[in-house]
């Protein structure tokens, strides 16, 4: 079994919303679903961190999840910016049930777990807590992501994040994020939400001790990275 990871999919079937009008998303529906099936087998696992659908109501996202549902593997999802949708668990839960979407799955305060390895994770906030609405914000995925990943650490699982907001861009970071993951000493931090120019100013490398990835669907042409290395190797 491999693990694939990949973001920022901006589905737009259930509403008129497509991205083709920005450079580098012509044909990006299409374009996905060839990359995804040529690389992804069904025994497979891919995780999608956030802005999956332009869909504004739970019942819009139904032709975007038809969509997804009919591609290879486990999808396994953490909300994004975009995903206004996105309502209580129990309610996108039992909607995937009653339309027979059975391979797709969430993160929200907890994990998902493939062997050994615990995928954690939380949206995340801007750069910027100078507006007290922003700080707040960022406080509570703060709380999230810890959350998440206590509650692998708790079931002997090994940690690795997944955020929707990069936790460093350019000069700037996210010191609330980031002081949770140095806390359990994640060493590997996947984000997307960088689209386009903002890509010059990604961090993908790594920083005081952990590795950061961007993983949106522009940055890598519409084809899910393969991180089973990672999920694999880094286990104990």
């Amino acid at each position: 079994m491999s693990v694939f990871a990949i973001s920022d999919l901006h589905l737009p079937l259930g509403v008129n919303k497509p991205m083709d009008i920005f450079g580098g998303w012509d044909d990006y529906v299409n374009r996905l679903h060839d990359n995804w099936q040529a690389k992804v087998k069904p025994e497979d696992t891919v995780i999608v961190p956030g802005d999956i659908s332009w869909a504004l109501k739970l019942e819009e996202t139904y032709k975007d999840f038809e969509f997804i549902e009919k591609l290879n593997g486990t999808k396994v999802f953490l909300k994004g910016n975009h995903d206004l949708w996105w309502s209580t668990r129990s309610k996108v839960e039992r909607f995937w049930s009653d339309n027979g979407f059975n391979s797709l799955h969430l993160i929200q305060n907890d994990h998902f777990r493939i062997g050994s390895t615990a995928i954690c994770g939380t949206r995340g906030w801007i750069n910027d807590d100078s507006e007290p609405a922003d700080a707040k914000v960022i406080a509570r995925e703060a709380i999230r992501l810890d959350m998440s990943i206590k509650s692998a650490v708790d079931a002997g699982l090994y940690p690795v994040v997944f955020l929707h907001y990069p936790p460093l861009y350019a000069n700037n970071c996210n010191l609330d994020i980031l002081q949770v993951l140095h806390k359990y000493d994640i060493k590997y931090c996947f984000y997307g939400h960088l689209h386009g120019n903002t890509h010059a100013f990604a961090i993908n490398g790594t920083r005081d001790g952990i590795t950061y990835q961007l993983v949106s669907a522009d940055f890598l042409h519409f084809e899910p990275k393969d991180i089973t290395k990672i999920v694999q190797n880094d286990k104990t």
